[in-house]
């Protein structure tokens, strides 16, 4: 896992090219500040790796109930 790097950026009216060069540093590793009056009001930050999804993880936790239908009632209540 690589150190991540923190800036602070005045604001900015160059709009859409800043967002992408901004997301491309953030991809990249750094922790983007972003400021108005300046005064910090959003970070933008690389996401975290995710976890590898391991099957059967809920083995055994839902009871057969689970996979029966649903009454008319709760049927009737997501239809509306």
């Amino acid at each position: 896992m690589s150190i991540r790097q923190r800036r602070t950026f005045p604001g900015s009216s160059s709009g859409p090219t800043m967002v992408r060069k901004f997301l491309k540093r953030a991809h990249d590793g750094e922790e983007i500040i972003l400021a108005k009056g300046g005064k910090p009001y959003a970070r933008l930050v690389p996401l975290e790796e995710g976890k590898p999804r391991v099957p059967g993880i809920a083995k055994g936790r839902l009871g057969k109930e689970f996979f029966e239908p649903l009454p008319e009632e709760e049927l009737k209540a997501w239809e509306e």
